[in-house]
């Protein structure tokens, strides 16, 4: 069966309820999309972790090597690496406990869906979290 991101009411009712988003691959670069992206989601309320292992911290928070060395739960991980690196993102995305598993514009990988989607999470691909959270919240992100 070919995989389907969830409706778009379905992504809205996981970015209401998302405080706290793992980005892998997270560049300290302000020029790289995944920065301006965690930037802005930053900006509308959200937790960003960086998940980097070649930066100290980035956008203000301390950053991780991996998942696993995240200390606190996590709700979405948010993937900025390349199709193929993203089954050992899922697999330690369910290891983590992570509610959902977001592969950016431009990615997908149906064995991390799979990996993902066996290990309980929510997972959506190809997917832009910034253009996603502007279109279904528009007004910013309700801290309830």
């Amino acid at each position: 069966m070919a995989f389907e991101n969830p409706s778009r009411e379905q992504i809205k009712v996981i970015l209401e309820r998302s405080m706290t988003v793992a980005v892998v691959g997270l560049s300290d670069k302000p020029d790289r999309v995944s920065y301006m992206v965690s930037e802005a989601m930053q900006a509308k309320g959200y937790t960003i972790i960086p998940v980097n292992p070649n930066a100290d911290s980035i956008l203000g928070q301390k950053s991780y090597p991996s998942l696993k060395d995240i200390p606190v739960p996590v709700d979405i991980v948010n993937v900025f690496r390349r199709s193929e690196h993203t089954p050992p993102v899922a697999q330690e995305a369910v290891a983590i406990g992570a509610k959902t598993l977001w592969l950016q514009l431009g990615i997908s990988n149906d064995e991390a869906a799979e990996i993902a989607t066996a290990g309980g999470l929510e997972v959506i691909m190809d997917r832009c979290i910034k253009v996603e959270d502007s279109i279904l919240l528009p007004g910013g992100k309700s801290k309830t």
